[in-house]
């Protein structure tokens, strides 16, 4: 039935007045998606974001080498301009310092991302050593701290199976894979320690000054 009412024209949405600041998990980079060159200028200048070509054009993204709580910052920086400016604006909230809630997860993955930084920029062996030994220290290490997880779901998983009258098939392919984990942590703490005691390669080697040459005494020499 007709109500003789012209119909509501349909929502518009415009693509250019979008944008995505997100953490790309492949590279570990923030980046930009979206907007025009307004929010070109806002990115650049509030939040340390540079242009990139992409395969779909140009996007934005911020520097390899910025620490993470800055890239934090200046996400959260810009995001706050562009919505002042009048742009639509989405924020990973893990990148949001404005955010009142910061999950356990979500610090860990801000945690890790430390890490990744902390490795891609050390400039030395005992550089590298440092961040290894976040991973695999004794009791605090990443590794073993993964491992207590493992073995923590281990032990109560295979008496519930096995109290059900069921093989503990599965529970005993994690421990496997626990041990495995175990044996390459082991590795890696042999490599840490041989980087962290591996003299530095920086300074160049000293060399003794070389002896002025001597005169050869059998040259025969010219009266004049």
């Amino acid at each position: 039935m007709s109500t003789g009412q012209d119909p509501q024209p349909e929502p518009q949405f415009f693509v250019q007045d979008y944008i995505t600041i997100s953490r790309d998990h492949r590279t570990q980079l923030v980046i930009a998606l979206g907007g025009n060159d307004k929010a070109a200028g806002i990115l650049q200048t509030t939040g340390h974001f540079l242009p990139a070509p992409g395969p779909l054009g140009t996007y934005h993204r911020q520097p390899h080498t910025l620490p993470v709580d800055e890239q934090r910052r200046g996400a959260t920086a810009a995001a706050q301009h562009l919505l002042l400016a009048g742009f639509s604006v989405h924020l990973d909230p893990a990148l949001d310092v404005l955010s009142t809630v910061d999950s356990d997860r979500a610090a860990a993955h801000r945690y890790l991302a430390q890490l990744a930084g902390r490795a891609a920029a050390a400039a030395d062996d005992r550089g590298v050593a440092e961040v290894l030994t976040e991973l695999v220290a004794p009791n605090d290490g990443m590794l073993p701290r993964t491992l207590m997880t493992l073995v923590s779901a281990w032990a109560p998983w295979t008496r519930r199976l096995e109290a059900a009258g069921q093989e503990p098939v599965l529970p005993e392919g994690l421990m496997n894979a626990a041990s495995s984990i175990s044996r390459q942590a082991w590795q890696i703490e042999q490599i840490r320690n041989k980087a962290a005691t591996r003299p530095s390669t920086d300074a160049a080697p000293h060399r003794p000054a070389s002896a002025p040459p001597q005169a050869d005494r059998n040259r025969p020499q010219h009266k004049r």
